[in-house]
């Protein structure tokens, strides 16, 4: 089902939104790495997949897989169909049991794609990384490829299930440029692990930064959205209250 969605989609999308590609050079042939993107809204895991010559396998979250009625049954049906990967965000076991799929499926030479950040973000810009992508990656033994999506958050706004066509009054222009592979190797065995593990996260997110000419903000975007939610106020306040040292 993958690759017929792929056929039906990649013209579609290339001829709403005009899609540039940048790097697909560094995409392994045949061997597993982690796609590390910023994450802005949902149309990133359409946009991600259509610039890779390969299948893409997406950690998803769990609810998709386990929501009851029938539109839980379709959306099972529809995300195990096209090879997403259910992660348990609760922690312990059952987080535990999600990464084991997503090693095994990198170490079978699958390219699996990852939001270093966690969550989407509440206004487009970067945030700090979890340390889960790294800590995948030095698990399976893989490189990670920093990747930039720029300008679908103008198809799809942070917060909003709209999709627009323009932009401005302008045709929006979609790019994704993939960096070249992060080696991972150096990381690995260290006795200092979880330092080595933040290390290699904040890089990445480096990387992504540098792609996309986009700072990054010191603090998570799950944390803000929670604030956000709470106290009903825009993520500069939010991110004034957590870090009031920060300054643009």
């Amino acid at each position: 089902m993958y690759m017929q969605l792929r056929f039906v989609l990649k013209p579609l999308l290339q001829r709403v939104y005009h899609h540039d590609v940048v790097g697909a050079e560094h995409i392994p042939g045949d061997q597993g790495a982690i796609l590390a993107s910023n994450h802005v809204s949902f149309v990133d895991s359409l946009f991600l997949p259509l610039a890779v010559p390969r299948q893409v396998f997406f950690l998803a979250k769990s609810d998709y897989f386990t929501t009851p009625g029938l539109k839980g049954r379709l959306m099972k049906w529809f995300f195990t169909s096209v090879g997403q990967l259910p992660i348990d965000r609760s922690g312990g076991a059952k987080s535990a049991q999600s990464l084991a799929a997503a090693v095994s499926a990198l170490r079978e030479g699958k390219l699996v794609g990852i939001y270093p950040e966690g969550t989407r973000s509440p206004d487009a810009r970067l945030y700090r990384a979890k340390i889960g992508v790294a800590r995948l990656a030095l698990e399976a033994g893989v490189p990670i490829i920093p990747v930039a999506q720029l300008g679908n958050e103008y198809v799809q706004r942070p917060g909003s299930n709209r999709l627009h066509v323009r932009h401005q009054g302008k045709a929006i222009r979609v790019r994704t440029v993939i960096g070249e592979p992060i080696d991972t190797t150096p990381y690995a065995h260290r006795e200092d692990q979880w330092a080595a593990q933040r290390e290699l996260a904040d890089l990445v997110m480096q990387k992504i930064s540098e792609l996309t000419g986009r700072k990054i903000i010191p603090a998570y975007a799950g944390d803000i959205k929670k604030l956000m939610a709470s106290e009903n106020i825009s993520a500069d306040e939010a991110l004034r209250r957590l870090h009031p040292d920060y300054t643009p």
